[in-house]
């Protein structure tokens, strides 16, 4: 499934195409940090595990380029969680 996710750098986004639908986790890019904003799943498309994919794909991006994480959106937080080898990412580290 990871072949079907692109970048769209003009909305600042990750997309994932299905079915004739888009899954997307939304970024902001400032320097050496990038935001994760926003995780949305179509609900036909719920249930299979497209928002873990594109989280981890984004995670493994950030650490291919060496990027610090800032988080605002929630399901990549809880991602994170039950996925702790990805804390080392955080621009801010959990107490």
């Amino acid at each position: 499934m990871n072949e079907n996710i692109s970048q769209n750098t003009t909305e600042n986004r990750f997309e994932l195409a299905m079915e004739g639908k888009t899954a997307i986790v939304e970024y902001a890019l400032s320097g050496d940090i990038i935001t994760f904003l926003h995780t949305e799943v179509p609900p036909q498309l719920e249930g299979r595990g497209i928002g873990s994919t594109l989280a981890k794909y984004v995670l493994e991006y950030a650490k291919a380029n060496h990027l610090k994480v800032s988080l605002q959106c929630p399901f990549i937080r809880s991602y994170i969680d039950r996925h702790p080898e990805y804390t080392s990412l955080l621009l801010h580290q959990p107490q």
